[in-house]
């Protein structure tokens, strides 16, 4: 009996032992998942812009990761700006950034101080639209991209946008809608092809962004029963908070005809003050004048401050404030300091809810024209 006893026993401590290796051992069993990762930090890139300012990216070698960026100094957060498009770093500014993934913990925070020491109205950035090659040529393609289709853009616009090469019907190639020309200018035409009317919309949005200075164009626009040419911003976080949370600023924009005076309107946009109640007031060009003429438009874009002008920027003809300029505006929200910075848009649009249809009048083809596009430091 002690044999068998004996045998017994440890073939019930191998039952034992094989029962806890396989870990069948229910409730009292444990699992050990893999070790969580960490996002890549950030790396910083810079490319030089004019006078000492530079263009920043960010980019993270984690796959999907975002990165989200302070330029005051402060340690960024879920809150913070999520970098969307490389922008312009023209003052004395610590940037901080850190990298978040889905799975991942966060990476550290990276700092790099700037300080270009630029002094106040220097030139930064420009598009000058040169072209010395004898013939039309496509604009930047590192700084402007393109809007496309005829989706109506919420204001039941007629146009179908076309961008720089489109075959896509009734865009035409070989009589692109925006080009730079011999002359050394952006051309953005607005053309009627059959029943269809096309155009173009030029936008830096993943391309350049800025936030703060003077903003300005010199712009020639065409006037005519239809047209509604623009020179105007949107926030870089379009992407995340949705219009009009993003901001709009409208340097440039006018419709139709002109009238005598004839105008511009400078305008903004954001949460709670849009449409019929947004902020948007008129210049009146001095007797004589139109805005079918070379004029430069401007935006004078500072903290708690958006301030527009025409041909003279000591002289605005507006200037809109946090919080004054949103007394009375039942859940408005000021969206220009953020800390996101915003992309340009230059775009001939052609009918909508605001200039109403092309008639018999309206002359095509129809010629928005930019000598350049410049900002200054303030």
């Amino acid at each position: 009996m002690r044999t068998g006893a004996t045998v017994v026993g440890y073939s019930i401590f191998l039952m034992a032992l094989m029962f806890s290796a396989c870990g069948c051992g229910g409730a009292s069993s444990t699992s050990v998942g893999p070790a969580q990762t960490q996002a890549a930090v950030p790396a910083v890139t810079t490319k030089a812009a004019q006078n000492g300012a530079v263009i920043v990216t960010l980019t993270s070698s984690t796959p999907g990761a975002k990165i989200h960026y302070t330029v005051d100094g402060n340690t960024p957060a879920a809150t913070s700006p999520i970098f969307e498009a490389p922008f312009l770093i023209a003052a004395n500014e610590t940037l901080k950034a850190y990298a978040t993934a889905s799975g991942d913990k966060d990476s550290t925070v990276i700092s790099q101080t700037f300080a270009p020491n630029i002094p106040s109205g220097t030139l930064v950035w420009s598009d000058e639209f040169s072209n010395t090659t004898g013939s039309n040529q496509q604009p930047d393609p590192s700084v402007w991209g393109y809007e496309t289709g005829a989706s109506g853009y919420g204001n039941h616009e007629l146009e179908d946008y076309c961008a720089w090469g489109s075959t896509a019907s009734p865009c035409d190639p070989a009589n692109p809608n925006a080009y730079i020309g011999t002359d050394n200018m952006l051309h953005i035409v607005a053309r009627k092809v059959g029943s269809a009317y096309t155009s173009a919309r030029l936008k830096s949005q993943r391309l350049f962004s800025l936030q703060y200075g003077r903003l300005e164009a010199k712009i020639w626009v065409p006037e005519g029963q239809g047209y509604w040419p623009a020179f105007w911003t949107l926030g870089n976080n379009i992407a995340t908070a949705n219009w009009p949370a993003c901001g709009e600023q409208d340097i440039m924009e006018r419709v139709n005809s002109a009238l005598s005076p004839d105008w511009n309107e400078g305008s903004v946009h954001g949460t709670g003050f849009t449409g019929d109640v947004g902020l948007g007031t008129k210049y009146f060009f001095p007797a004589g004048q139109t805005a079918a003429g070379w004029h430069t438009y401007g935006m004078i874009w500072s903290k708690n401050s958006v301030a527009y002008y025409v041909d003279d920027p000591t002289k605005p003809y507006v200037t809109y404030t946090n919080p004054s300029s949103l007394n009375g505006l039942s859940g408005a929200v000021w969206p220009f300091d953020t800390g996101d910075s915003a992309f340009l848009i230059i775009n001939m649009a052609v009918g909508g809810d605001w200039p109403g249809t092309p008639d018999t009048t309206t002359a095509f083809p129809a010629e928005l024209k930019v000598d350049y596009v410049r900002l200054y430091t303030n």
